[in-house]
């Protein structure tokens, strides 16, 4: 009984990291350039051999004549008993042996080869059985030819330069074009709406438009047109909210007249509430129309926040504060504060206690831990007048807060904890105090946590809690 033997598989070679080729190979002006030059590069080279072919038969047919006929000279003087002269001889030393075998089958030809060292056109025919031929200097013929073939390299050459630098030259001016167009179509991304490529081929009817033009004229019509239909959108939202107003100044002042009850309680909710919302969709308004100025000065972050927790403690939104490492802030002081009570609020409406603020350094981050945030929210930021939490609010808080991080230089970012929860992070620019000059205020300690119902000079130290 005989047992197998295993068969061991070879290792699969591993394969080296695929190399990437550089940016600059995926350009147009490289693909251009590489297109003209390999289309001169194989024009150039049919038109030498052509070139070539045709002088070289041309050249070769002219001295094989001339043998031929001195051939013929050569024959009728040997026929005659004459002398051959100095170009004839029968079966002279060096002639070609194909050409001797050819001639001795009685039959004529020619063919070029080198006699010390020289090209020579030799032409050989029969005489009595042996070989009667003549030999011509071909030295002129053959540097008429390698002649040609150095004109036609260097031609080629200077005509290969010459069709690049003038293709570089226009494409680089299409080229040009393209990057100035995507550079707007950037620029109108990132809400510059008042961006265009101003091609002058799209001004000048005279003129016609070739495609860059085209797409050109497109993208600002396009521009054009969307800031046509947002100022129109934001001059509607401003006319209604400022239209709100009035009529909601007068019910609230009526609704302050209800005798109490519960009818009076809901009136007046359902008015405080119709306020705000004016009020948001106001700032809403001023946040779109890029008109708002930021009045920035240094604060400490870490009491700018302990007083937005108070106040949310205040509107019985139990809050609990803790501050990693304290620094000082360069923002505007009421902006700041409004961002920080719109996560506060929408981590206790939209979420689950408890709701920490954490402070460490320039960053401040607000954790709730209730379901987290939406997919879209997620991957496309807050959206207007939708919530995915049963009805609750509409959708401006953290509208609001995104459009006053962005006017105060502050980054914010939204994210879900692993564990559970919301998390809004808020990256504000860190003032730097230089040598000599005096703090604004002691830093905080490490690892200070406030809980709800205390003030700041009374903490308790313990550990750092994530």
């Amino acid at each position: 009984m005989t047992r197998a033997t295993p068969v061991r598989r070879g290792r699969r070679p591993r394969r080296g990291p695929r190399l990437r080729r550089p940016a600059w190979t995926a350009t147009l002006t490289w693909k251009a350039a590489v297109f003209i030059t390999v289309m001169c590069c194989a024009l150039a080279a049919l038109l030498g051999a052509l070139v070539h072919v045709s002088v070289t038969r041309q050249t070769v047919d002219q001295a094989r004549e001339k043998a031929l006929s001195k051939l013929e000279d050569v024959t009728e003087a040997y026929e005659a008993g004459e002398p051959t002269g100095r170009f004839g001889a029968v079966d002279p030393q060096g002639l070609p042996s194909e050409l001797r075998a050819l001639a001795l089958r009685g039959q004529r030809g020619t063919v070029v080869s080198d006699v010390d060292g020289r090209p020579a056109m030799w032409a050989a025919g029969p005489a009595d059985g042996r070989a009667l031929a003549v030999r011509i200097d071909y030295t002129l013929s053959a540097q008429t030819i390698m002649g040609l073939d150095r004109a036609i390299v260097g031609s080629s050459a200077l005509a290969i330069g010459a069709t690049l630098l003038a293709g570089a030259f226009s494409v680089t001016r299409v080229t040009r074009r393209l990057h100035l167009t995507a550079q707007v179509a950037r620029r109108i991304s990132a809400g510059d709406l008042d961006a265009r490529v101003n091609d002058p081929r799209t001004k000048d009817p005279s003129r016609c438009e070739d495609e860059v033009a085209t797409v050109s004229g497109a993208l600002d019509t396009m521009a054009s047109t969307l800031q046509g239909k947002l100022l129109s959108e934001q001059r509607f939202t401003a006319d209604v909210a400022h239209e709100l107003r009035t009529p909601l100044t007068g019910l609230s002042a009526a609704a302050e007249l209800l005798p109490p009850g519960r009818p009076s309680e809901l009136v007046q909710d359902r008015v405080r509430r119709m306020r705000a919302l004016t009020e948001d969709l106001l700032e809403i308004s001023r946040l779109d129309a890029g008109r708002e100025t930021v009045d920035l000065d240094i604060h400490e972050l870490a009491p700018l926040t302990e007083r937005v927790v108070r106040m949310a403690r205040s509107a019985g939104s139990e809050t609990d504060l803790l501050v990693v490492r304290g620094t000082s802030v360069e923002t505007d002081k009421r902006r700041l504060e409004r961002v920080l009570g719109n996560l506060i609020t929408n981590a206790h409406k939209h979420g689950a206690r408890p709701v920490v603020v954490s402070v460490d350094g320039p960053v401040v981050s607000v954790r709730d831990h209730g379901p987290g945030y939406p997919d879209y929210l997620l991957e496309h930021g807050p959206q207007r007048f939708r919530t995915e939490s049963g009805g609750k609010g509409h959708g401006l808080g953290l509208t609001i807060a995104v459009g006053q991080a962005a006017v105060i230089g502050a980054d914010l970012e939204f994210a879900n904890v692993p564990g559970g929860g919301a998390l809004a992070r808020l990256t504000l620019p860190e003032y730097v105090h230089l040598a000599g000059c005096p703090d604004a205020g002691p830093p905080a300690e490490p690892g200070t946590v406030i809980a709800p119902g205390t003030d700041m000079q009374h903490t308790e130290s313990t550990d750092k809690r994530t």
